[in-house]
This record gives structure tokens, sequence and C-alpha cells, in this order.
């Protein structure tokens, strides 16, 4: 095998593929990464038996072949070379490297012991906007759960139907549903799947020249094909909670905030909030206010007072600090945020709405 390629277009290539690589595995061949030259095209694989990433980049293929290199060694090289053309050059179960007046030469593993990128065919599939959809991503895949014992609750559920896209996630302590309309060119009347929460950040967080990401599923594996890079994860199976029955009809009292008042309030209101989480937010209707307050037995207590525009009755609730940041800063791109209250010991839930619209559901903490 003997072929040269830009050294910009192999980082950005390794910077996908390694992504699926096994960090912690007992087989060295997972820690490694397939590269197989043929007719003017270098091909990368990775997988870590559960995730499969395959990438293609164009290059001046002299000699075909194929080969398997430590995918951290080989990374950490070409980070460090200038951006100018690199050759590779297979012989005996070595790979040269040259760029330059720069050399090495690096122990391969035989590309036959490499796991065989999973085939696939369809059974259904749509293509959205990638940019789109990953904000929609990035505002909901916080809240999936980290319990292994519930998988399912580490998904994100995906559906969409008559040019609307919906994602919702939840960790059982929270729950946030993100949709919005766009064109899209499924033919079925309804796309629905359930996605790993990590895999879908981890897909919508790699370079990509494509606007576009064709999202497909078989019967036990979601692929994502965008640009020359397709990526295969194995599919969650099971039910998705029903989550429609946790959204209230109708609040007893609504306030509207500014987003960076009610950021800068938390920020130093929970600094004394640090061994016990919990931050009372006291609405006054009367007074057109939220109070924003945290109480420790170590530390002492806090309070700062911001303006809203209240509807309802005045009414307060204890709420986890942690899990309103993760609200706010999913928002920080708007300007206001609407917070909708049933009672003290009911769910609270903030609104927002504009391109991307947004609810988050939050269980209240005793006061």
């Amino acid at each position: 095998m003997r072929f040269s390629v830009s050294q910009s277009a192999l980082s950005k290539a390794l910077s996908i593929v390694m992504k699926g690589m096994a960090s912690n595995s007992t087989l060295p061949i997972l820690s490694g990464i397939y590269i197989h030259a043929e007719n003017g095209t270098i091909e990368f694989q990775s997988t870590n038996l559960t995730i499969s990433i395959r990438h293609r980049i164009a290059a001046n293929v002299e000699e075909e072949g194929s080969t398997v290199i430590s995918g951290k060694v080989l990374s950490n090289i070409v980070k460090t070379l200038p951006d100018a053309a690199v050759s590779f050059e297979s012989e005996d179960k070595v790979v040269s490297i040259t760029s330059g007046r720069s050399s090495f030469h690096l122990n391969a593993l035989d590309p036959a012991d490499f796991p065989e990128f999973p085939s696939f065919a369809l059974e259904s599939s749509i293509e959205l906007p990638s940019d789109i959809l990953s904000s929609m991503v990035e505002r909901v895949y916080k809240v999936v759960s980290k319990d292994t014992s519930r998988p399912i609750l580490s998904g994100i559920l995906m559906n969409v139907e008559e040019n609307t896209i919906r994602l919702v996630a939840t960790d059982s302590y929270r729950l946030v549903v993100c949709d919005t309309n766009v064109e899209t060119s499924s033919t079925e009347n309804a796309f629905k799947m359930i996605i790993p929460g990590s895999v879908f950040h981890d897909v919508l967080t790699l370079p990509s020249d494509s606007s576009t990401i064709l999202i497909g599923s078989t019967d036990s594996q979601v692929v994502f094909v965008f640009g020359n890079t397709t990526y295969i994860s194995r599919k969650i199976e099971g039910n998705f909670p029903n989550y429609k029955q946790l959204l209230p009809s109708s609040c007893e009292t609504s306030s509207k905030i500014d987003l960076q008042e009610l950021s800068g309030a938390l920020k130093r209101v929970s600094v004394i909030a640090q061994t016990n989480p919990s931050v009372r937010f006291d609405i006054d209707s009367d007074q057109s206010q939220m109070v924003l307050s945290a109480t420790s037995t170590d530390q002492g207590d806090a309070k700062e007072a911001i303006g809203v525009e209240v509807e309802g009755p005045s009414i307060s609730i204890s709420l986890n600090y942690h899990y309103v940041f993760d609200c706010v800063n999913a928002l920080s791109e708007e300007k206001e945020v609407s917070l909708e209250l049933q009672g003290p010991m009911q769910p609270g839930i903030f609104k927002s709405y504009s391109k991307i619209n947004y609810l988050y559901l939050l269980m209240p903490v005793r006061m």
C-alpha cells in the first residue's frame, strides 16, 4: 500500500473516526484505525463493537492495500505535522509515514483481524437539515439518564411528522420537549425512533461538509449518513415513557422572565446552595417580581429579586438549581423564558417559543 494525502484532509478524517475507537478494550485491534487505499480513495474505519464509523477522502493512491494502525499514535503524529503532503507506505507489517523532513515507522496490525463494517438495509429513513437538528440535540441531550439500569431513558425520542421534528428526553426527574418545523425529504407519514443520546450528540458534533444528514433504521441499528461519513450504532429497543400525560393542560401562575437576569441571579444565589442544591422561587404577583433564595446551615443565606411579568396568584416552589442551570444554558440564545406553576409540589415548567420551541418540566424539591 502506498498513497499520499494532505495533512488537513487526513487530520479531519481522523477526528471523525477516532470517535468510534475503543478506549479501554483488551483487543488491540479495536484501538486501531483500519485504512484501505483503492481507486484514488482512502477509507478509514473504526469500531468499538457498539458503534462503527467509516469515512472516505480523496488521495493520490499509487498502490492499493490495507492496514491497521494505532489510532491514538497516528492522530498524535498528524496533529504535529504542517499542512503539507503526508505519504504512507506499508510493507511487512510496518507503515512508514513521511512528511517534509519528518519520518515515522509504526508497527501495524493485520487488517484481516479488523471487524467487518456492518452491512445494512434501511427499513425507514429521513433526511434533515443538520444545523437545526444539531441545535435541538444540544438542547436536550444533557437530560438523558446516565442510569444503565434503564437504558430506554438514555435515549432521545425523535419523531418527525407533517414536517415537524420533535425531540424528547427524560431522566425521570425532568423532561425536555423540543420541536420545530422544517421541510423534510420523507415520503412516509411519520418517522419515529429512540436514538442513544450520547451517539446523537457525537454524530452532530463531527465535522461535515454536508448541510443535511440522513437518519435511517434497521431492525437493530440506527444509521447516520452525511457527506462521506457513515456512522452506525445499536438502536435502543423498548417503549419510551408516555411523556404527554405529564404535561398539564393549564397552569395556575405564569411568569415571563428575562433570561440574562435569571441566569445572573441564579449564579449569585446558588453560591450559598453548594451543599443543598435547593433554590426557592417566590413569585409575587402584587410586586411583579420573583425572589430567588437559598439557605445553608453552614454558610448562611442569599436572596435576590428580579422583575417579572406575572399572570395568576402569588406562588412559591423550590427547584434543584443544577437542573435550572441546564435549562438556562440550553436557552442561551433566547431573550426570555416563561415559568408555569401549578403548586409548590407540582412540576415547574419552563417554556420558550421561537424558531425552536422548548419545554422543560422539572420536579420540585421540598421547601
